[in-house]
């Protein structure tokens, strides 16, 4: 699962923001937790191996400098592009509203969770997306 999940953050992201975040959920209890949150894909919950949810976090530009300097560090990125980078995202993205905030990171964790599938499949895993939900909670 982990080298799967590995695998999937390499999907692109705006920006190189990787927007996405993981939590699998496999034990019995987790499951018990998660079924009244997805009442409409219960059967999926207690026949899978796992669910992996995908969540977006729409705080990701608190992390270009950690991001950016990963990048500086491995040589795939100067110093001056770095500089210039952090500076020209972070306002940008801070001036987003909830809502364009929220489709740049639906888009990005969108594009992961697909990678994911295709890995899983190439692994010899079946994979089912489920979109049903209980937001509020």
């Amino acid at each position: 699962m982990l080298e799967m999940i590995s695998e999937a953050t390499t999907a692109p992201s705006s920006v190189n923001l990787q927007p996405w975040r993981f939590v699998v959920v496999e034990s019995e209890a987790a499951k018990e937790k998660l079924h009244p949150l997805i009442r409409f894909n219960t059967k999926q919950n207690e026949e899978s191996s796992a669910m992996v949810l995908i969540f977006g976090d729409l705080r990701c530009h608190d992390l270009t400098e950690e991001i950016y300097d990963q990048a500086h560090t491995a040589g795939k990125m100067p110093k001056e592009v770095r500089d210039q980078q952090v500076q020209a995202i972070v306002p940008h993205y801070e001036a987003f509203s909830k809502t364009q905030m929220n489709d740049v990171v639906k888009i990005d964790a969108s594009l992961a969770a697909m990678q994911f599938m295709l890995i899983a499949r190439a692994h010899g895993y079946e994979t089912n997306p489920i979109g049903g939900f209980e937001k509020d909670q």
